[in-house]
């Protein structure tokens, strides 16, 4: 979509650094450059022959010179209960809501680790905690910075090239670091920086809001956890607003519909079943309590971060193996497979 295309400012400036000068003689105005720039005239407003003077100035292709801005699209992550329900938009933010030892900080060391792998520049704002888990986050990411100062240049450098992906503790939304940084970065323009913010000392176990303005809520649920369900992330309390509007594709949204209403459902029969027995259930509750549990069980996955620990390989799931997998489940075609066998496996395996 034209609202989603930007120019990549930083490689201009960089290729053309008297902007001004070179485009008056290349024969454009110096004031559309200027709001080409600053993004008063949208791109998708510009004329052709000024992009293509502009890139022929800067030496590089159109594609290099046009970049996608921070239209609501979901980065996938190849986690399935994530990308099912809460996934990351690009360019936004995501807030992790965790008591203790919940697997936050091994969450978003094994999102650093994926999104290594997809190319992401991953970068880690270390505010000085010594958390156990921290020096996990530290590995995975490519560059691990300190002070605002150099985390800034880092980006700066990094940016017009590649995606960042900036790992932070809630802490520097607290003491306006954060956004002081956000409007700094701002004005230099380029790719967005997806950030995910952790709250390392987990102070809002129970407040949502306390981070700010967020793309993706990931709320981590304790009953999940007394089950050894990981990534212990509440598909129903999780959110994103990529989920609102035309964002996701009608397939997607209908399913993760489905698979909402269903949990609910589950999770409203677990204490009955648990003081009353299965058996005394509706033979339909029966049959939604039973593909709940399946589902559930279908949800965990092993990370990669984690072999070392747990012996299982970790497991990359994409999001159209992820809606196959849970559509069969909602369907009745697995009623045959145990929770069990569903348990921190990758895709699920076809049963003839």
């Amino acid at each position: 979509m034209d609202d989603e295309l930007q120019l990549n400012v930083p490689l201009l400036r960089r290729r053309v650094p008297n902007l001004t000068t070179a485009a008056r003689s290349a024969g454009l105005r110096a004031a559309t450059v200027s709001n080409l720039c600053t993004g008063k005239i949208p791109i998708g407003r510009a004329e052709v022959k000024t992009l293509v003077a502009l890139a022929t100035l800067a030496g590089c292709s159109l594609d290099e010179l046009i970049i996608r801005g921070s239209g609501l699209r979901m980065i996938e992550t190849g986690i399935k209960a994530l990308d099912l329900f809460a996934p990351v938009v690009r360019g936004g933010t995501v807030g992790f809501v965790a008591r203790p030892n919940m697997g936050q900080l091994v969450l978003l060391a094994e999102l650093m680790h994926r999104m290594k792998k997809r190319g992401f520049a991953t970068v880690y704002w270390d505010t000085g905690s010594d958390a156990s888990g921290i020096n996990h986050i530290q590995t995975q990411s490519q560059f691990v910075h300190t002070s605002q100062g150099d985390l800034y240049n880092c980006i700066v450098n990094l940016r017009d090239e590649k995606d960042i992906f900036l790992g932070v503790d809630r802490s520097t939304v607290l003491s306006g670091e954060l956004l002081s940084l956000q409007d700094r970065l701002r004005e230099a323009g380029a790719r967005p920086i997806t950030i995910a913010l952790v709250d390392i000392k987990c102070e809002v176990v129970d407040d949502q809001w306390a981070y700010g303005p967020l793309d993706t809520l990931w709320r981590f649920d304790a009953d999940m956890i007394s089950r050894n369900i990981y990534p212990a992330i509440d598909p129903i309390g999780s959110t994103s607003t990529v989920l609102e509007g035309a964002h996701l594709e009608a397939a997607h949204l209908t399913l993760q519909q489905r698979a909402r209403k269903l949990l609910r459902r589950y999770r409203e029969l677990r204490p009955l079943v648990t003081a009353q027995g299965l058996e005394k259930m509706t033979e339909t509750d029966q049959q939604l309590y039973k593909r709940g549990e399946r589902l559930e069980s279908y949800l965990s996955q092993p990370f990669f971060v984690s072999e070392p620990y747990t012996k299982k390989s970790g497991e990359w799931v994409s999001l159209y193996e992820a809606m196959d997998d849970v559509k069969r489940i909602l369907d009745g075609e697995t009623d045959n497979i145990g929770p069990a066998e569903l348990s921190f496996k990758g895709r699920l395996e076809v049963h003839s």
